[in-house]
């Protein structure tokens, strides 16, 4: 099983992102600077993305998750899987947490997974990796 980021969005931020840098050519000096960020910011999200496609794999043995710096792998034995809701503004917000700390001297790893980066709800992933691990 695997997770990433909506194929739509991604080509929505990308075409956005392309608009925005090509309105800032018509634009003051301020306008380019400030349009154009915008624009650059949005075609990075969007390669970025494309680049970590998919986020986040399962299978029998493990989690892998794709980062900027690499893969990494998440045996089973040791990793955590939890769910995070946080509630800021009214607004409810649930995170992925997967965790292989073993105490609290150990740092581990902890990766932290949103909807946006997912493609779908995080409760969702979150019990289909319970369902996946070997028993």
């Amino acid at each position: 099983m695997q997770w990433s980021a909506r194929t739509a969005e991604t080509v929505a931020l990308g075409l956005g992102g392309a608009l925005l840098v090509l309105v800032a050519l018509t634009l003051d000096a301020a306008g380019r600077v400030l349009v154009g960020a915008a624009g650059v910011l949005l075609l990075a999200v969007a390669l970025r993305d494309v680049v970590l496609r998919p986020r986040l794999a399962a299978d029998g043995a493990g989690v892998v998750v794709r980062t900027l710096g690499g893969r990494s792998r998440l045996p089973w034995p040791g990793l955590r899987v939890r769910l995070r809701t946080t509630r800021r503004l009214g607004m409810r917000s649930r995170l992925l947490e997967l965790d292989t700390a073993a105490g609290p001297d150990d740092a581990g790893t902890l990766v932290l997974l949103g909807r946006r980066e997912l493609g779908t709800d995080p409760a969702a992933v979150a019990r289909a990796l319970e369902a996946l691990r070997p028993a």
